[in-house]
């Protein structure tokens, strides 16, 4: 049996890179500014990003498109571009243990989590869509003798992917899986909260064979770099995962420009319906803990209101307080830690507003509430009962440790309850009775129901949300709707 992993001295031997990835090689911004990347489990700095601008994204543009009409990648045969980004894929495995350590130190995710979830997902996910690539067939319209319409998927050409700090890695590899598969050049503009990993890529998709110009990665204020990928002229997509108030922008920014095609993944409030026919209640109150309290509640589908039907809601309560309290809180860096630090200051200020907000209005808090380390971005697991819709931390998003629960009479008001907002990423219902799980599912204006459990799934299927949690499809075959053109040829035989 190895010996653990020290990943203390790992992390204090690691070199670290934060600068730009342009035209297959390293570059700092071009006006030399630099943002410090900060651990959030300390408040310490654990290197300098290249805080890259509207110049920086004008001249990746150039560096893609030149890529893109040279045809290296976007006109390479189906075959070798699988080979190759499949290739990528495996150093993405073969990396696992650097890119997981980057991405706990960057974002404050338990390093077990990073190893076990985030690191084998995503290689899975590019070397899902390398072998989609051949696989993928156009089509021909049933016309007259005296015609042949060919309906073939071209790729769009310069497509920029701006991800978030909760997932970077995964939410990375949801967006470049497809776009490269369709044969684009991609632009990956990471959170600035947490580029490491993002960066980190560059190198080895360029080793993997990725032509250079390609696959291109710019760190940078979303106010600034990202801005200018929404507004530049010669950008043909915007893919963005984050919050609903920044994908308003990147419509406006899409308007404002070239019409661009945009894909957004959202906020969300997802409901999590255990009614009183649960086939297993602990098991549903165990799920519905792990559903708010992974990845710390910075998940956009975590399950943060739970909506219990009131016969047995005080039941189900009480097991979620008890596993709730005993997930350990702690150091990212310690294997035995469940949860982990919040993604910065700010974040963790915001979610502790959304607590005090909880009181004052009336919830009644059962469980948490305080933050636990006055020099690190820790905060308790926490619990609201007797929640009502009306209520701030029942409509608003609040990315956090945070859950709402609310009563419901019946399965209707169940539905009403879950209905009952802005968002419509995800949900999920609990029951033995095929057709109450029927009859909610169907009725839940969400993308993805779960039914007797919760974010389960595989690349294989779709994900994405209804209302002002966007539009567009990440995972699957759907996804590459995103990133390719349909042209119909009519060719007319005489």
């Amino acid at each position: 049996m190895s010996a653990p992993i020290d990943w203390h001295a790992r992390a204090a031997s690691l070199s670290l890179n934060g600068q730009a990835f342009i035209g297959g090689r390293y570059v700092p911004a071009l006006s030399g500014k630099r943002l410090d990347c900060v651990n959030p489990a300390t408040g310490k700095v654990l290197t300098q990003l290249a805080a890259c601008d509207a110049e920086d994204v004008d001249q990746a543009v150039k560096v893609a498109r030149v890529a893109f009409e040279a045809g290296s990648w976007s006109r390479m045969a189906p075959r070798e571009r699988k080979k190759r980004l499949k290739a990528f894929a495996a150093l993405i495995a073969g990396h696992t243990e650097e890119l997981a350590l980057l991405e706990t130190l960057d974002m404050g995710k338990p390093i077990r989590d990073s190893l076990a979830v985030d690191l084998p997902l995503s290689a899975q996910c590019i070397d899902w869509y390398a072998e989609a690539i051949d696989k993928v067939y156009d089509e021909i319209a049933p016309t007259a003798p005296s015609a042949v319409s060919l309906i073939r998927r071209e790729p769009l050409g310069v497509v920029a992917a701006v991800v978030p700090w909760n997932f970077p890695l995964l939410m990375a590899a949801w967006k470049l899986g497809p776009i490269l598969a369709a044969g684009n050049s991609v632009i990956l503009k990471p959170a600035e909260q947490s580029s490491l990993t993002a960066i980190r890529l560059g190198a080895l998709a360029s080793e993997a064979g990725i032509p250079d110009g390609v696959f291109n990665v710019l760190p940078g204020l979303g106010e600034t770099a990202g801005q200018a990928l929404g507004l530049h002229m010669d950008i043909d997509a915007v893919a963005f995962t984050g919050s609903t108030e920044v994908g308003k922008y990147f419509l406006q920014y899409s308007g404002r420009s070239n019409m661009k095609r945009v894909g957004l993944e959202c906020g969300g409030k997802s409901p999590n319906i255990i009614l009183a026919d649960a086939p297993d209640l602990d098991a549903a109150a165990t799920s519905a803990a792990w559903g708010i309290f992974y990845n710390q509640g910075e998940v956009c589908n975590a399950g943060s209101r739970l909506v219990v039907e009131e016969s047995v809601k005080d039941r189900v309560v009480e097991k979620v307080i008890e596993v709730g309290g005993a997930i350990k809180v702690g150091d990212p860096l310690d294997p035995a830690t469940e949860m982990g630090a919040m993604v910065d200051a700010g974040q963790t200020e915001r979610v502790m507003g959304y607590i005090e907000k909880g009181v004052a209005e009336g919830a009644k808090l059962r469980l948490g509430g305080k933050r636990i380390a006055a020099d690190g971005c820790f905060i308790e697991t926490t619990l609201f009962d007797d929640v009502t819709s009306d209520m701030t931390i029942a409509r608003e998003e609040i990315f956090g440790p945070v859950l709402a629960t609310l009563a419901a009479k019946d399965i209707d008001d169940a539905i009403k309850i879950g209905n009952d907002t802005t968002y419509g990423l995800a949900a999920a219902v609990w029951t033995r009775d095929i057709n109450k799980a029927f009859k909610v599912s169907s009725a839940l204006r969400a993308g993805v129901v779960w039914v007797n459990c919760f974010d389960h799934g595989d690349i294989s299927s779709p994900f994405g949300g209804f209302k002002q949690s966007g539009f567009g499809r990440d995972k699957s075959l759907h996804a590459l709707e995103k990133y390719t053109e349909l042209k119909a040829t009519w060719i007319h035989l005489g």
